[in-house]
Parts: structure tokens; C-alpha cells; sequence
């Protein structure tokens, strides 16, 4: 009520637009939205990314077209392996000499005699990477490699891995770096035993097959 009398009050008085203590240019253009605050906005507005809930499904879409390695103009490699696996091994990305799979070459001999030193062979495991191509420059482009993780951790997600072995510095990455040694994660909706080590394709130095060789053990310690 006390409002409806107010507005009586100045239609009486014939005031019939709101006015300002300064003037105001009503013929002017708005002015434009700052560059930053415009993106910051379009973001805000884009819709969650959701990404395939099935290890199946995920695959699938990892090797389509929306796969960032597409860019890449290099084969891409699909992973490989049972979905309830005793042991999830992850590499940086494919071997310059893989074709037909991951790790089939001089590197895929070397990883077989790894799998069978703790009593393992490929059909046991199941084999992924974290770039699905190999760059031409043979490198991660480091712009790419935080979308990279975010869609391997999803992956792992859905196999929720009890043991996984990372191979190679960027493979490592995914858990944020565990040094070469042994840790219990909490990343894929379940606890992770989780080693890194020496990618087969940089152990042709006695000193890295020793240091591989006491790495696979820590995966051992219980049942695989």
C-alpha cells in the first residue's frame, strides 16, 4: 500500500519516468563486454561435458573423432585387454614401431619377459596409454596433456584398477607423479596400488632393468 501511494503521489505530480542526478545519453550504444568477462560467461554457460559410463561405449568414443589425438595425423591405438584385469598397465602413448597394438614391437618383447618375470602375460592384463597416437615429434604437446589425463583417469575409473603399472614420465602423470616407487591411490572410485617405472623402450641400460625389476616387484607384494 505504502508504495502504491508513492507512485500516485508522483503521477500527480507528473513525473512519468524515473530520473538520475546525471544525465544519461539513452540514444548511445551499449558498451561492449570486456573480452575476458565475455569468455568467462561462455564458459559459465557451456554445458558439463559428459563422457561415455561404459567401458565399452568410452573406448568407442576415444577412438572417434572426438579423440584429441585426431590432430595428430598419426595411427591411433586402441587399448586392449579383459575388463576386469589383474593388473592395468598404462604407457605414455605407442611405440613409433606399434601397428597392430600396443607395445608389439622390439619394446612388446621386452614388456612380455617384464609380464612374465611376476608371472603374467597380455591376456591377463589390460593395456592402455595416455596419448591413443603417437606425435610426429615423438612428445606430448604439453597444451594437450591435462585433457589427456582428465580422459585416462576417467578411463581408469571404469576399470578400477586394483594394481596399475605407469610407464613413462607422462604416464606417471596420472596419479601426480609417483616417483619410480609405490602408492596407494584413491583416483578411479577405488584404492589403487600404483607403480611407475621405466618404459621397455629405455631399458636396454643394465641399471634401468635393475631398477624396473625391484619397480614390478612392489606390484607382487599380495595375490595378483
Amino acid at each position: 500500500m505504502a508504495i502504491a501511494s508513492a507512485l500516485e503521489w508522483w503521477r500527480d505530480a507528473g513525473v512519468e519516468t524515473l530520473q538520475d542526478d546525471a544525465p544519461h545519453d539513452w540514444l548511445a550504444r551499449p558498451v561492449a563486454m570486456p573480452e575476458a568477462v565475455a569468455k568467462a560467461a561462455a564458459v559459465a554457460a557451456a554445458p558439463a561435458e559428459i563422457l561415455p559410463t561404459t567401458l565399452e561405449d568410452f573406448v568407442a568414443w576415444r577412438m572417434g573423432p572426438a579423440a584429441p589425438e585426431n590432430g595428430w595425423h598419426t595411427p591411433l591405438i586402441a587399448p586392449r585387454g579383459p575388463a576386469h584385469p589383474k593388473l592395468v598397465v598404462f604407457s605414455d602413448m605407442p611405440c613409433a614401431e606399434d601397428v597392430d597394438g600396443l607395445l608389439t614391437g622390439p619394446s612388446g618383447r621386452m614388456f612380455d619377459r617384464m609380464l612374465a618375470a611376476i608371472g603374467l602375460d597380455r591376456d591377463s592384463v589390460y593395456l592402455g596409454s595416455l596419448a591413443v597416437a603417437r606425435p610426429i615429434t615423438g612428445r606430448i604437446p604439453p597444451e594437450q596433456e591435462g585433457r589427456l589425463i582428465q580422459l585416462a583417469r576417467h578411463h581408469l575409473s571404469l576399470l578400477k584398477p586394483e594394481r596399475l603399472l605407469l610407464l613413462g614420465q607422462p604416464a606417471e602423470r596420472i596419479v601426480d607423479g609417483t616417483a619410480n616407487g609405490l602408492d596407494d591411490v584413491n583416483l578411479f572410485g577405488c584404492t589403487t596400488r600404483a607403480v611407475a617405472s621405466f618404459h621397455p623402450r629405455f631399458l636396454d641400460r643394465p641399471a634401468a632393468k635393475s631398477e624396473a625389476w625391484k619397480q614390478l616387484l612392489l606390484l607382487t607384494r599380495g595375490s595378483l
